[in-house]
């Protein structure tokens, strides 16, 4: 493999979807963190983004739908790539088998915790 080319597809199984999912997973995650911080960094200013803001736009199921598939699709993107870390460097069945589950475990409660705050933000009187 020549610089620039990229991993080369796999021929089938869970590592072609998982290459699939890489790439579709990453372009919209561009979209989605571009259109995050134009909403929330261009269209409004440091000053007015507080909690009665948050409230207001997670008020909308459709806000919190966004933020929602962003954090899924950032926590998987980002564990899958991390997968792909471990398979390569960690040689030995037990260390391998130990650092996925650490991995498994830690995307799970991260996901969890999200879902929980977006799922359960009071809202403001």
């Amino acid at each position: 493999m020549s610089y620039g080319e990229g991993s080369p597809r796999p021929a089938s199984g869970f590592e072609l979807w998982s290459w699939f999912f890489m790439r579709i997973s990453g372009l919209l995650l561009v979209f989605l963190v571009l259109g995050h911080l134009y909403i929330m960094h261009i269209l409004n200013s440091v000053e007015i983004i507080d909690y009665n803001f948050v409230a207001r736009r997670w008020a909308n199921i459709g806000w919190r739908t966004y933020d929602w598939v962003m954090l899924a699709l950032a926590l998987f993107h980002g564990a899958n790539g991390i997968r792909v870390i471990i398979d390569d460097y960690a040689h030995r069945p037990g260390w391998r088998t130990f650092w996925l589950a650490l991995l498994y475990v830690v995307t799970f409660i991260l996901l969890v915790l999200g879902t929980v705050v977006l799922v359960t933000f009071p809202f403001p009187a």
